[in-house]
């Protein structure tokens, strides 16, 4: 028969992150596509440890039944506990929701503001998956200027001006794809001037614990004077994946908003995923977990930086970050790594491909690296096939 789908769906197209995951199955492909912690690194003794306790003492009927929408309220205290390391003051329950993940914060807060045809701000080039959530609600992506310093704030009041945005998304430090983090000067001038002319703020943070090298830097929210930013941050890349658990951070009035929205998808998140965190975030094991992680993830970055300059051609620079799980980079040269990613995968190797972390997909000749999910032997023998491919591709054109 004919399926008559929603006219919203029109735009949406499998997510690439749906092609990883199934190249992930096949043990031969060196994968740099996806946005894997290291297995290593999954805290597994301590999850079974805490799951086991939680399942065999009183609290079982807690884990199995449902639960309020927000999230329990001993976690959540442990939540406004944690954002402190984001700078994040003065904040109480009515001010955090548990989310299933970050990406469930993305598509609460496009559920409650935007409408058909409503702007929305990004990073120019941002997260693929947000680009996705923005397009299933019909909004107008709008991508503002980046330079090293973060957002340019003068294309930035440009684009509030002209396009009238309900609210600038961005991911802050160590963003994705790019790798850059915003400066503290940068990061109070988004919070001034988003204030001034009453456009909200989506601040994603899940990279921001992973850091390698470099000063900490407050959050956008921690400048946050006018309640308009909404903070996320997720246990994805720090804890487990797989646990699918986040926070938002916001003024009450819109987190209640979330709230209600939540209710129609979910209810609420898994009471096992909470109860785990909130242990594990009690016993004190976060911090020294993530302090154990970071010499793998450092040697897997410098090993993956070493390979580009020894096998990638000369017409190919690249963003050295100082955290995250990323490397950004792009050819001097008319490459297009869109129509090349199904040959890399005849090398054996996957990488993303730039143009699907663009608003408007015209940007060709970039790529996006993950180092954090491969062996350092594989990194290298994956750049060396990356590289002897590009190398051919450039002579074909030269």
């Amino acid at each position: 028969m004919e399926y008559r789908y929603s006219e919203r769906m029109a735009k949406m197209n499998g997510a690439a992150t749906r092609e990883i995951l199934k190249l992930l199955t096949r043990p031969e492909i060196i994968s740099f596509a996806g946005g894997f912690p290291a297995t290593q690194c999954l805290p597994q003794k301590e999850v079974q440890e805490i799951a086991q306790e939680l399942l065999s003492e009183g609290r079982a009927t807690a884990v199995l039944q449902y639960g309020t929408t927000e999230g329990f309220s001993e976690l959540r205290e442990e939540l406004i506990k944690y954002v402190k390391t984001a700078g994040i003051e003065n904040i109480g329950l009515e001010n955090t929701l548990v989310i299933s993940g970050g990406q469930q914060g993305i598509d609460l807060m496009s559920k409650i503001f935007l409408d058909k045809g409503d702007a929305v701000l990004v990073e120019n080039p941002t997260y693929l998956t947000a680009l996705q959530i923005f397009d299933s609600y019909q909004a107008n992506i709008v991508g503002v200027d980046a330079d090293e310093n973060g957002l340019v704030i003068e294309d930035l009041e440009k684009k509030i001006k002209e396009h009238h945005p309900k609210f600038l998304y961005c991911v802050s430090t160590f963003s994705n794809p790019t790798g850059k983090t915003y400066t503290v000067e940068n990061r109070k001038a988004i919070a001034e001037i988003t204030a001034k002319y009453g456009v909200m703020v989506l601040e994603d943070d899940p990279y921001s614990k992973l850091r390698f090298e470099g000063k900490w830097v407050p959050s956008i929210k921690s400048f946050d004077k006018a309640g308009n930013v909404v903070y996320l941050t997720s246990f994805s890349k720090v804890l487990s994946p797989g646990l699918r658990m986040g926070v938002a951070i916001g003024d009450k009035e819109v987190i209640r908003k979330m709230t209600i929205g939540k209710q129609g998808v979910d209810v609420t998140t898994s009471n096992l995923s909470q109860l785990i965190v909130c242990e594990y975030l009690k016993r004190g094991y976060l911090f020294p977990n993530i302090e154990k992680n970071m010499p793998i993830y450092r040697e897997r970055k410098n090993a993956m930086i070493r390979a580009i300059k020894e096998y990638m051609p000369e017409e190919f620079s690249f963003i050295n970050a100082e955290g995250g799980l990323f490397i950004w980079g792009g050819f001097n040269a008319p490459i297009d790594t869109t129509k090349l990613a199904p040959e890399a995968i005849k090398y054996d190797v996957a990488y993303i491909q730039g143009q699907v972390f663009y608003p408007k997909a015209d940007v060709v000749n970039m790529i996006r690296l993950n180092f954090s999910n491969a062996p350092v032997d594989k990194i290298d023998a994956g750049i060396h096939r990356l590289g002897d491919m590009f190398k051919k591709e450039i002579a074909k054109v030269k």
